[in-house]
């Protein structure tokens, strides 16, 4: 697989369906979802808690298998894989931005952000990650480990992790939710500021109907069905 841009549509969801078992019998998480998603869009997946958002963002990224159905990333059927080349499909095609940020404790500020490079042995990862965390207002900070930064630093350096290797697909799973209104906000616009000047694909799951609004799309669940999928004038 090598590091380039998905060709048109980036990702296509053919009728995925995942069903759990748990004491009562039977419980259906997502039921025959169905939609495409083009190269270098922005899309917003909204719903009630519950509603199977954040399991469908994990079936995107083939971190979850399904129950039917299938996921195409660039036209790669990754169902079809195994584990250990949906993990090198990850490596090379996708970045991840968590609501938790899963920033690694021991390492510092600029070993976080230069770890995806150093696992692609990529040259100069030391000199890339010091101008990307340069770029999202980390400079003064990059020997710093996460436990001393606040959260909003902690999420800058999170998504400077997630831009370094430059993947064609970022994903996002409420990536505001642990930070404060203004912090937040903050965070957001910087995410697709990144989103233009790296014109790759965006897709977020999110509670917050503004941050939503700012997509070229929104995609909503309701009881695990999609209910409603939407273009906006953006």
């Amino acid at each position: 697989m090598s590091n380039t841009p998905f060709s048109h549509p980036a990702i296509e969801v053919l009728h995925l369906g995942k069903t759990v078992s748990d004491t009562t019998g039977k419980l259906t998480i997502l039921h025959d979802i169905h939609f495409s998603i083009r190269q270098n869009e922005t899309v917003a997946i909204i719903g009630a808690s519950g509603s199977g958002k954040t399991t469908l963002l994990s079936l995107l990224a083939g971190l979850d298998t399904p129950t039917e159905g299938t996921v195409k990333l660039g036209g790669i059927d990754i169902f079809s894989l195994n584990e250990d080349e949906r993990a090198r499909l990850r490596k090379e095609k996708l970045g991840f931005v968590f609501q938790s940020f899963q920033l690694l404790p021991h390492l510092t500020a600029i070993e976080n952000v230069m770890l995806p490079l150093e696992l692609q042995e990529a040259s100069d990862a030391f000199g890339r990650a010091r101008v990307l965390l340069t770029r999202v207002g980390m400079a003064t900070r990059l020997n710093h480990y996460p436990k001393y930064l606040s959260g909003g630093e902690q999420q800058r350096v999170a998504l400077a992790r997630a831009f370094i290797t430059e993947p064609p697909l970022l994903f996002a799973d409420e990536p505001t939710g642990n930070l404060d209104i203004q912090t937040g906000n903050g965070v957001i616009d910087l995410m697709f500021d990144l989103h233009r000047e790296h014109r790759l694909t965006l897709v977020l799951v999110t509670h917050d109907p503004e941050i939503a609004a700012r997509c070229h799309r929104i995609i909503e669940l309701r009881g695990g069905k999609l209910a409603n999928e939407r273009t906006l004038n953006n």
